[in-house]
């Protein structure tokens, strides 16, 4: 995308504010992508499924290991993620955790944690109470560390529920591919 600006006052304190300004403006419209390496931000990839958008990053990426970082938000309003403590199974087949795992070449160096409090909440039907976060965004951590240079694939798996307009439908194993060597990490379109 070109965008050309014409100012007659070019050497002014003014036009450079302007043009740094409308630069920001143009950078904001194109999405605020940035280049893989540009500057000091991570890599990110995102994917929306199930009313659900995932946002991936890497970050702290040193020897050969780093941080993946996994903000899940959910689309509409009033709607949670269920614990990452959940069994695989739910509770008596209700829900499923948040759940990010990786393989390849690349392994968990920690456990999963989450950045929301957990709360319990009961179900018609359930005998025990859900473990959920808040309604709203979730952001997970996993520390990570690389076997090598190459492939890995993370795992991403989670349900949305709103306690007034049930449940969407799980996504279990969504795959992002990342790529991975000693002195960085970025993810693969595939």
């Amino acid at each position: 995308m070109h965008t050309t600006v014409s100012l007659h006052l070019r050497h002014s304190r003014a036009a450079r504010v302007t043009i740094a300004l409308l630069s920001c403006a143009v950078l904001a419209a194109c999405g605020g992508q940035h280049a893989e390496g540009a500057g000091n931000s991570a890599p990110t990839t995102s994917f929306t499924e199930q009313g659900v958008t995932v946002t991936l990053s890497v970050s702290d990426w040193h020897a050969s290991k780093g941080t993946l970082t996994a903000v899940f938000t959910p689309e509409r309003k009033g709607f949670h993620l269920y614990s990452t403590d959940l069994p695989a199974g739910g509770v008596e087949g209700v829900g499923r955790p948040t759940a990010v795992s990786v393989s390849g070449s690349v392994e968990a160096d920690g456990k999963l944690t989450a950045s929301a409090e957990v709360r319990s909440i009961t179900v018609p039907g359930v005998e025990t109470p859900l473990p959920v976060y808040p309604d709203g965004p979730v952001t997970t951590t996993l520390p990570v560390r690389a076997d090598g240079n190459g492939d890995a694939t993370v795992l991403i798996g989670y349900a949305s529920c709103s306690t007034q307009d049930g449940c969407t439908i799980p996504v279990s194993d969504h795959p992002v591919h990342l790529h991975v060597t000693g002195d960085r990490a970025t993810f693969n379109p595939r």
